[in-house]
């Protein structure tokens, strides 16, 4: 753990803050190769950072530098609790820390232990913002999720984690994951090989994540069993879909029908995760998306949740971020 100390600097509306840290052997990580990490908190807190021996000393605007101090506060808990600090985590929490709303936020949901993770066979996931938060507490708690938001905020990650996470532990029987197979209306035929050549490169980033949970093998031999089935949207018609977790990848691109269509396979004991991104529909009437439809409908009704990520929310590079402002900010 670490110490504060707080000492006031001579000029008005700046503070100087002191930090001693207990455990010196976490700071090379903390601090990042060549202080990259401490670089960046400067850089985007507007502060000056000096650190010598295990302490750390913080001075700029008061607001700043508290904020600063919350930052360094919630990547060494991490160290402290045996998880990865990398230039994400670092983006991750200073993306909470920057946000006026949220003043105490990052020392709650950072610095102390999470309230809500999710073990895979290959690694713990904790949350990297609060609205994520909110997602996977809503992924544990309700039997049909929405995730709305742009690209790289975690929708399908976290939820794939979730259903990962629930098959290991016996929660459900088999993981269903679907996406539409093309974007405007499912044409698969002029593309070569059989079906599965045809579609797998759309179901790509379903793969990616499965790999990213469970050993390759585990992930190759579940697949050959059933236990773990990878779709086009169209393959689901007829089904009743008991003791499963089912996920529907970008939902935005299914039109109404499609949308009813698979949200009508739920079945007993089954959970159900609808990501998409609302301003990426590729349809040839982007006013008729499913997605749209379908969280007009059902938002309100009990054990459905809606939970919407913004640009403020990307864990990717912070770039991605930025350029998802510029497309759908003012004048987009």
């Amino acid at each position: 753990m670490a110490r504060r100390d707080l000492a006031a600097a001579n000029e008005p509306g700046r503070a100087r803050l002191e930090l001693e840290f207990e455990q010196p052997y976490l700071l090379g990580p903390l601090f990042g190769d060549y202080d990259r990490h401490l670089i960046t908190i400067e850089t985007r807190l507007g502060v000056h950072i000096a650190a010598r021996g295990n302490r750390v000393q913080i001075e700029g605007e008061a607001d700043s530098a508290a904020r600063a101090r919350e930052v360094l506060l919630g990547l060494y808990a991490r160290l402290d609790q045996g998880h990865d600090v990398d230039a994400e985590a670092v983006e991750a929490v200073l993306g909470m820390a920057v946000q006026p709303n949220l003043e105490g936020i990052v020392h709650d949901e950072v610095a102390s232990p999470p309230r809500v993770m999710i073990r895979t066979r290959k690694k713990t996931i904790v949350p990297r913002s609060t609205v994520q938060t909110a997602y996977m507490e809503a992924l544990a708690r309700d039997d049909m999720v929405f995730a709305l938001g742009p690209a790289g905020t975690g929708k399908t990650y976290l939820a794939v984690a979730q259903a990962v996470s629930q098959l290991i532990s016996g929660s459900v029987d088999r993981l269903i994951l679907s996406r539409p197979a093309v974007e405007a209306g499912e044409r698969l035929g002029f593309l070569p090989g059989d079906m599965k050549d045809k579609v797998d490169p759309y179901l790509r980033p379903l793969y990616d994540a499965l790999y990213d949970m469970l050993p390759t093998e585990q992930v190759e031999r579940r697949i050959a069993s059933g236990e773990i089935e990878i779709a086009p949207i169209a393959f689901m018609r007829g089904r009743t879909l008991n003791d499963a977790f089912i996920i529907l990848d970008e939902a935005q691109n299914t039109t109404p029908l499609q949308m009813k269509m698979f949200l009508t396979r739920f079945g007993m004991r089954s959970r159900m995760v609808v990501c998409g991104d609302p301003h990426q529909v590729d349809l040839p009437d982007p006013s008729r998306s499913g997605l749209a439809d379908a969280v007009t409908r059902l938002t309100g009704i009990k054990s459905i949740a809606v939970v919407r990520f913004t640009a403020a929310d990307v864990v990717r590079h912070p770039l991605v971020g930025r350029i998802v402002d510029a497309y759908e900010g003012p004048g987009a």
